[in-house]
C-alpha cells in the first residue's frame, strides 16, 4: 500500500483505512475531499489523537475557538477528550492524514 495513492473514483466522501490492527493503538489513513464536521458536531474522543496531514490542508475548530491551520508536514496531538471539529479540508489536492489514536499523552 501507498499512503499517497487515492481511493477509485467510484469512492464517496472520506475514505478511512486502517494500517494496522487495533491492539490499544490504531494507525489509520484517512482520504479527504473537502469534507468537514457536520454543523453543531464536536469530535469527544474516548483516547488520544496524533495527526499529521501528508498531502493538502486542514482547519481544524476546538469548543473554546481556538483553530489551526494544518498544510502538508504540518501535525499536531489532540488529548482525549478536547473537543474539537474538522472545520475544512482540501479537495485538489485531497487532504490525506495519518492518524494516530492510543494513550500517546
Amino acid at each position: 500500500m501507498n499512503l499517497f495513492s487515492l481511493p477509485g473514483a467510484a469512492a464517496e466522501g472520506e475514505v478511512v483505512q486502517a494500517l494496522i490492527p487495533d491492539r490499544g493503538v490504531r494507525i489509520e489513513r484517512i482520504v479527504s475531499r473537502g469534507q468537514a464536521s457536520p454543523p453543531g458536531y464536536w469530535y469527544d474522543q474516548e483516547r488520544d489523537e496524533w495527526v499529521a496531514v501528508l498531502q493538502g490542508t486542514a482547519r481544524l475548530r476546538w469548543a473554546d475557538g481556538r483553530e489551526v491551520e494544518l498544510q502538508a508536514g504540518d501535525w499536531i496531538l489532540i488529548p482525549a477528550h478536547a473537543r474539537h471539529r474538522v472545520e475544512y479540508t482540501s479537495s485538489q489536492p485531497p487532504c490525506i492524514w495519518l492518524a494516530v489514536h492510543g494513550p500517546l499523552c
